[in-house]
Order: structure tokens, then C-alpha cells, then sequence
């Protein structure tokens, strides 16, 4: 009964909080230009409780080491506790635990991620409940990242289907320098005051963003950039870049380009298309000094021009490539003959996915089989649900390939009497299949 009584709460909670964001989002899309002064109120028990039901139970704990798990003891209290702190004033945002995770395999290369206290992730939560539905009636369609109902594979698809209805024939390639490590936060407030100017949000905002952060046993407070890790921090890179970049491109530079272009952005990963070669030129131009004065800037060597002609004639390829969310894309003739834009897994994506799958069974070749399968099906399912893509099948089987070989070799090392011949390993895989490979997202069920 306890735990039926638990649920139904938690229900009854995501209703309230459902219906209010219904009117919060009508409110906001009938009115603008309106800036909202009075949004505190959504702020309550119920809303907190959502968003505690919300949080990720499995994240790691902030830098006063409390588990999900333990805050759930005294829920209720520990809730009321945060509202009443939030709306008086008087909590304070503890500083946020920065950690280094490494971007591939070998360790080498590592990215920096905040880890907020429990409080402050759900407080953060929240937050971003009440303010989601406001900006997503501003943000525009050009925008997918950490945005809900969108994908990488909705800002893929819209990469596709845009160069292919243009006839693009220049993309821009445009990356942003230390994006949330060079975000200016006089800029953010300003951004934010355009739409929201309640006290206590506003406040709560200062906080996070002067809340300090703690490596090694030390608390710094840096005067630029947002911590990446947070439930705010998405949102926050969103609003910042939808003034910067989104409404720049669509109110100042395409009015002024003399042939189709288009923009797609996934968080801070950006790419422009452009019919004319001449506004494309003229936008790279234009890029530096826009970025400049909100304190960005574009990376010199990874922002770049590709020419990305449709090839004519007898040619058998396109004249260039270009990356965008861990897929190159490129020309290639259709099964009908037709120069189509095809996409493949991305070379570095494919040897980051292949190092990270021998390090695992390097480290994990004297675990059970049975244990071993199941975390190779979940690794290979994962792969293809995001790598899955029309046109990428070859990728996908040199993936599933080097898995097995990957997996053979390390079981041969096991040590023991047996060695793991190829014979044997046919054997192992008659016992323990490992998922066949297949495409997920079909360009035949895109988006009109």
C-alpha cells in the first residue's frame, strides 16, 4: 500500500506540474515581447517533488556526498526545507564538484563535468520546468540540442533534407572555442531579463552562476563560463546562443544573403548551408566580430568553408566532407543513380567506439561469459540505435566485426588449458549471439 500511495502521488504531482506548464507555454506564446515578473508561484511542494522524481537516482553525489537514495529518507522535509530557503533567500548554492572524464579510451584526453550537490540539482530541475515552457515558444526550429521532443538525429535529418532542398553548395563548419568555459555571465542575465525578471528565479540564477567550483579540495570562483553537469546548464548554453547565433542568423544575415541558406544547431555544434559561395565568404567574415562581443570566439583551425558541390558529369564523389554529430557527410551515388548525401560513422567516432570496446575487454576478459555477452549486446545495441542510420551500413558492420575479434582475442587470453580458436569462438557465439546489425533511423521515415 506504501508503495502504491508513493506512486500515485508522485502521478498526481507530474498532472499539477503538466497543466501548469500548459499555461505557462499558452501565456508565453500569446504574449512575446512579455517579460514575466511573477513565476515564483509555480515554485511549490508538489512542483519539487516532480522535479526530485525527475532527477537521474543513479547520479553521483556533490561535494556533501549525499545520495538520491538518502534524501529520499525524509522527503517531504527535506523538500520544505529547500522551498522555504529558496523563496526566502537565504539558500545558498554550495560550490559544484568538477570531475574529468576521459574522452576516449586511452585517457588521454580528458572533459571537464560539474557534479551539483542533490539539492541543487533538483532545485535546478525545477527551475527549468517552470522555464521550458517560455523559451521553447521563442527558441527557433534551427535549434535541437536539450530541447525536448528534438534528437541529434533531428538536427541530422534537418542537415539532410535542407542541403538536399537547396542545393547547397558551401556548408560552414563552425566551432566555437570553450563554449560554456567562455560564456559571458553579464551577457546571460541580460539575455534572461528579456523574458524573465522574477526575483526569485533571478536570484537563484546569481547563485548558480557565482556558486564556485571545487577540484581537488579546492574552491575557485572563475568569472566566465557555466559549469557543465547541471539541469540549468543546457538551458542556460540555449538561451545564451539563441540571441547570439539563432536570431542573428534568421532576423540580420539571411535577409541580407542573396541565395538560400540555413542553419542547424545542436548545443554549441553549428552548421550553416549556403546556395551562394560569395555569402558564405561574407558570413565567415562577419562570424569573428559577432562572436567577439559576447565573448566567444570561433576556433580558427576547426571553423572552416567546405566545398560541398553536387557532383556533375561522370564524377564518382563530391569535392569535400564535413562532420557533424559524429557522422561525416558526404556525396555518393543513390541505388537509382542519383548523387544523394549519404552519411557514414565518423573515423574518429569509429576508433574512440573501437579503443573504448577493447579497453572493456582488456579489463573485463575474466568476468563470466554470460556477464561479458550481456554488456557487449548492450554496447553494440546502443551503437547501432545512434549509428543506425540509412547509408551507414558498412560502418556498422566493421563495427560489429572488430567487436567479435575484440572479444575473441581477450577470451584467449583468459589464461586456462583451452585456448580460443575461431572454431571455438563460433561455438561461444552459437551459446551467447551477439545483436545483427541493423538500421534504425531510415531516411524513409524522415520528417517531411
Amino acid at each position: 500500500m506504501g508503495l502504491l500511495r508513493e506512486t500515485q502521488e508522485v502521478l498526481r504531482a507530474l498532472m499539477i506540474v503538466s497543466t501548469k506548464q500548459k499555461q505557462i507555454a499558452e501565456l508565453a506564446k500569446n504574449s512575446p515581447e512579455m517579460s514575466f515578473t511573477a513565476l515564483n508561484h509555480y515554485l511549490n511542494l508538489d512542483w519539487l517533488k516532480a522535479a526530485f522524481f525527475q532527477c537521474r537516482w543513479n547520479s553521483a553525489p556533490g561535494i556533501d556526498g549525499q545520495t538520491m537514495e538518502e534524501y529520499a529518507e525524509s522527503l517531504e522535509s527535506n523538500l520544505q526545507s529547500l522551498l522555504n530557503r529558496a523563496k526566502s533567500g537565504s539558500y545558498i548554492a554550495p560550490p559544484v564538484k568538477r570531475v574529468h572524464i576521459p574522452k576516449d579510451a586511452s585517457g588521454k584526453e580528458t572533459r571537464p563535468i560539474g557534479i551539483p550537490a542533490i539539492e541543487d540539482k533538483i532545485l535546478q530541475k525545477a527551475v527549468c520546468m517552470i522555464l521550458e515552457p517560455i523559451y521553447e515558444q521563442d527558441f527557433l526550429d534551427c535549434s535541437y540540442g536539450y530541447r525536448p521532443g528534438r534528437s541529434p538525429h533531428d538536427a541530422l535529418d534537418a542537415v539532410w533534407r535542407q542541403s538536399m532542398g537547396i542545393g547547397v553548395e558551401v556548408i560552414l563548419d563552425l566551432d566555437i572555442r570553450k563554449f560554456f568555459d567562455s560564456l559571458d555571465k553579464t551577457h546571460l542575465r541580460n539575455f534572461f531579463r528579456q523574458r524573465v525578471q522574477d526575483g526569485v528565479l533571478t536570484r537563484l540564477l546569481g547563485k548558480w552562476l557565482n556558486a564556485g567550483v571545487m577540484e581537488k579540495g579546492t574552491v575557485t570562483y572563475p568569472d566566465e563560463g557555466v559549469i557543465q553537469g547541471g539541469s540549468i546548464s543546457p538551458l542556460l548554453s540555449n538561451i545564451y546562443l539563441h540571441y547570439v547565433l539563432d536570431e542573428w542568423f534568421e532576423k540580420e544575415v539571411k535577409p541580407r544573403l542573396k541565395g538560400r541558406a540555413f542553419m542547424v544547431r545542436f548545443a554549441d555544434d553549428v552548421v550553416m548551408g549556403f546556395k551562394n559561395q560569395r555569402d558564405a565568404q561574407r558570413v565567415l567574415e562577419a562570424l569573428p566580430g559577432r562572436l567577439n562581443r559576447f565573448g566567444l570566439s570561433a576556433h580558427p583551425d576547426k571553423t572552416r568553408l567546405v566545398g560541398f558541390v553536387k557532383p556533375g558529369g561522370s564524377d564518382r564523389k563530391g569535392s569535400d566532407t564535413f562532420d557533424f554529430l559524429g557522422l561525416t557527410h558526404y556525396w555518393g551515388k543513390s541505388r537509382n543513380g542519383n548523387w544523394v548525401i549519404k552519411r557514414k560513422t565518423a573515423r574518429k567516432r569509429l576508433n574512440k567506439a573501437l579503443r573504448g570496446i577493447a579497453a572493456w575487454c582488456r579489463t573485463n576478459r575474466h568476468l563470466p561469459v554470460a556477464e561479458q555477452h550481456k554488456k557487449l549486446c548492450q554496447k553494440l545495441k546502443g551503437h547501432f540505435a545512434y549509428y543506425g542510420i540509412t547509408g551507414n551500413i558498412r560502418c556498422l558492420y566493421t563495427y560489429a566485426e572488430n567487436v567479435k575479434r575484440c572479444w575473441r582475442k581477450w577470451l584467449d587470453r583468459r589464461g586456462g588449458k583451452t585456448s580460443v580458436t575461431w572454431k571455438r569462438f563460433q561455438q561461444i557465439l552459437q551459446c551467447y549471439p551477439l545483436p545483427k546489425v541493423r538500421v534504425v533511423h531510415s531516411i524513409c521515415a524522415a520528417k517531411p
